[in-house]
C-alpha cells in the first residue's frame, strides 16, 4: 500500500479514536455539568466544543480551495457559550466532526504534498492535518480531565484503567506480532462498554 494512502487510513482512525473518547468522557456526565465553569478564565465543556467545532468548520470546509481561518468565523465569539443543553453540545460536536470526516474521505493520495493556506501561511495538506492532529486532542484531553473532576460517580476509564497495566499488556504480548493501528482494538474496547 502507498504511504500517502497508509497515512490518510492511519490519521482517520486517529481522529475517530479522539472523538470517541470525547463522547465517552461527556456521556459519564450530567447535562448540566457540560455548561459548569470553574471560574471566568476556565471554559465549560460545552465551550471547548463550540471553540472545536468552530474550529473543525473554519478549517475542512472548502479545505482544498480557501484559506483555513474563514471570513465568517467568529473564533472569539466560540468563547462566549450559548449551548445550553446536552443536545446542543453533541450538535455542534457531531457538526464539526462530519465536516472533519467529509473532507478527509475526499482526499486522495497525491493531494497530502499540495499547499493549502490557514492565515495566509503555507501548509502542506500534511502539515495542516497533522497540525489539527495535534490541537483537536489537546481540546479532548481538556474534556477529560474536566468530566472527570466533575463525574460524581466512579469514573469508567477510557484508556487501561489504574492498576491494570500489567494484565493490559499481557494480553497485548499473549498475541501473535501483527502491524496495525492502535486504534483498532480501542475503538471497539470503547465500542464495547
Amino acid at each position: 500500500m502507498e504511504t500517502n494512502t497508509i497515512y490518510l487510513e492511519s490519521v482517520k482512525k486517529q481522529f475517530l479514536y479522539y472523538k470517541t473518547i470525547g463522547e465517552k468522557a461527556m456521556e459519564q456526565l450530567e447535562p448540566q455539568q457540560l455548561l459548569f465553569q470553574t471560574n471566568e478564565d476556565t471554559n465549560s465543556i460545552a465551550t471547548i466544543v463550540k471553540h472545536i467545532s468552530g474550529n473543525m468548520l473554519s478549517r475542512w470546509t472548502d479545505f482544498m480551495t480557501t484559506d483555513g481561518e474563514k471570513e465568517w468565523r467568529n473564533r472569539d465569539g466560540e468563547f462566549e457559550n450559548d449551548l445550553d443543553s446536552k443536545a446542543a453540545v453533541l450538535e455542534a460536536w457531531n457538526k464539526g466532526w462530519d465536516c472533519l470526516f467529509g473532507t478527509l474521505n475526499s482526499l486522495q493520495p497525491e493531494d497530502l504534498t499540495k499547499i493549502i493556506y490557514i492565515r495566509n501561511e503555507g501548509h502542506t495538506v500534511i502539515e495542516a492535518i497533522n497540525r489539527q492532529l495535534a490541537h483537536y486532542p489537546y481540546h479532548v484531553g481538556q474534556i477529560i480531565f474536566y468530566a472527570k473532576e466533575l463525574k460524581k460517580t466512579p469514573w469508567d476509564s477510557l484508556s487501561i484503567a489504574r492498576n491494570k497495566s500489567e494484565n493490559y499488556n499481557a494480553d497485548k504480548f499473549a498475541k501473535a506480532k501483527e502491524i496495525k493501528n492502535f486504534t483498532d482494538d480501542e475503538l471497539k474496547r470503547l465500542n464495547n462498554k
